[in-house]
């Protein structure tokens, strides 16, 4: 009888247990932030995720009411800083600092991810669509519009070294996509971040690089790199004066978009309550006029999605990169 009683006085207890638990987990998204909150970043300092990422980490920290921290874990494309949260604890203390590049390009560029860039991580919030544009060094290649420049790389194939920001990153894919499309031969240069990548373009170790235009931009102001044309399918108000790849009219380019967005994960199992508070935060501070204003200024369209609108943006992301990734004929094993 005793040892009765005492199984069922467990088996009580534990039953209590499981009936509490929706109470506690759902007075911990009510409580959150309780502490600060780490931004992983996939790409190093000086980037144009890092510019963003440090454009919004006060004004988030203000609405959160907790400090935002940032922690870099760059390299391999943003697979490093993508391993680290798709196993961080989901708590909403631990977040990514992603790209469509990170989750959609590597899922299809590399064969063995220790993580699934839907299945492991739950998306957050967009913040910016971001243009890339084709800059090259007038020292190394002196041509005034982006036909003149198809015109000299066909005229010597394998002769140009284009820069990126790594294999996989969205200056890489958006150049391979480029070349697969007008057939030309060039070598690509995969560098760590933007800062290396774009100063082995001012230093003539390569002819060019597509990047972002927030990062392009200053050089171009000083006379040191020429701009030829945007990668998005419109012009980018912060260099009106740049044509797209499409307007060209050369056979190929036809509706060319190659454009990014940068965006914030969380791990998978995070409480969608905590991912809502976050979601709701990012959205409000990317309204605020001064914000949404510098943001414009530096060639980005700030980019307002619900969690479950964005869900549906990440996987069209990957759908369409692995069609990319196919016709380029790039792979990393």
């Amino acid at each position: 009888m005793k040892t009765t009683s005492l199984v069922r006085r467990a088996l009580a207890i534990a039953l209590a247990a499981v009936a509490l638990a929706p109470a506690v987990h759902a007075q911990g998204a009510a409580d959150w932030p309780q502490r600060p909150i780490t931004i992983v970043m996939t790409f190093p300092p000086g980037s144009g995720v890092d510019v963003v990422g440090r454009l919004i980490q006060d004004p988030l920290a203000k609405v959160l009411g907790q400090p935002v921290i940032i922690d870099y874990k760059s390299g391999a494309a943003g697979n490093i800083a993508s391993d680290y949260v798709a196993h961080a604890k989901p708590d909403g203390y631990t977040v990514l600092f992603g790209t469509a590049a990170t989750h959609g390009v590597n899922a299809a560029l590399y064969k063995k991810l220790p993580f699934d860039v839907e299945a492991d991580f739950v998306p957050v919030a967009p913040i910016n669509d971001v243009s890339n544009v084709l800059t090259v060094n007038p020292q190394v290649m002196n041509v005034h519009t982006f036909k003149e420049f198809v015109d000299e790389v066909r005229a010597h194939p394998g002769k140009y070294y284009y820069a990126s920001t790594g294999n996989g990153t969205g200056t890489h894919m958006a150049f391979a996509e480029m070349n697969a499309k007008l057939g030309l031969n060039m070598v690509h240069v995969p560098y760590k971040g933007g800062p290396e990548a774009i100063q082995a373009v001012l230093k003539a170790e390569t002819c060019c690089i597509m990047n972002q235009v927030q990062t392009v931009l200053p050089h171009a102001k000083a006379g040191k790199v020429r701009l030829l044309a945007v990668t998005t399918a419109k012009r980018v108000p912060a260099v009106a004066d740049v044509p797209t790849i499409a307007e060209s009219g050369l056979p190929g380019t036809a509706g060319f978009d190659s454009s990014t967005w940068f965006a914030l994960f969380a791990p998978k199992g995070t409480d969608p309550a905590i991912v809502a508070k976050l979601n709701a935060a990012v959205r409000h501070v990317l309204q605020e006029p001064e914000l949404k204003s510098r943001l414009e200024g530096m060639g980005n369209t700030v980019r307002l999605e619900t969690p479950e609108q964005f869900k549906a943006t990440v996987h069209a992301n990957r759908l369409k990169w692995a069609e990319v990734v196919k016709a380029a004929g790039v792979s990393i094993d």
